[in-house]
């Protein structure tokens, strides 16, 4: 059983770097594959960014279909996608940095490539 999407899940899931992204097939009943993204928390949120950028498998996805599920520490919430430009950007760069400061991934995840693949998960 799949559970919403609230204040106190969304904490959770932010503090922890164990989360996968599923948005649904393109009949829009069949979830993709799991896969394992970063995700950050701004401002009551969750935002993830596409590694590989628009032409990401999964991101294309999110875009077309707008749902899917999430999983993190073992908990799956049925969800939306929405994808995001702008100012906010610069607020989802920092909790990157913040979040992911060790990793040498960093760098890649607050290009401009990624940044164009920028999605408001709720």
């Amino acid at each position: 059983m799949m559970k919403e999407l609230d204040s106190q899940a969304i904490e959770m899931i932010s503090e922890r770097n164990d989360f996968h992204i599923a948005p649904y097939r393109e009949d829009g009943q069949t979830f993709g594959t799991l896969t394992w993204i970063w995700v950050v928390e701004v401002e009551g949120s969750l935002y993830v960014r596409a590694y590989n950028g628009v032409n990401s498998r999964w991101y294309k996805s999110a875009l077309s279909q707008k749902a899917g599920k999430i999983k993190s520490n073992g908990t799956e919430f049925r969800v939306q996608f929405q994808p995001i430009s702008g100012e906010i950007n610069d607020k989802i760069d920092e909790a990157y940095r913040v979040k992911y400061s060790s990793s040498s991934y960093l760098q890649s995840m607050i290009s401009d490539r990624a940044k164009a693949a920028t999605v408001k998960v709720f």
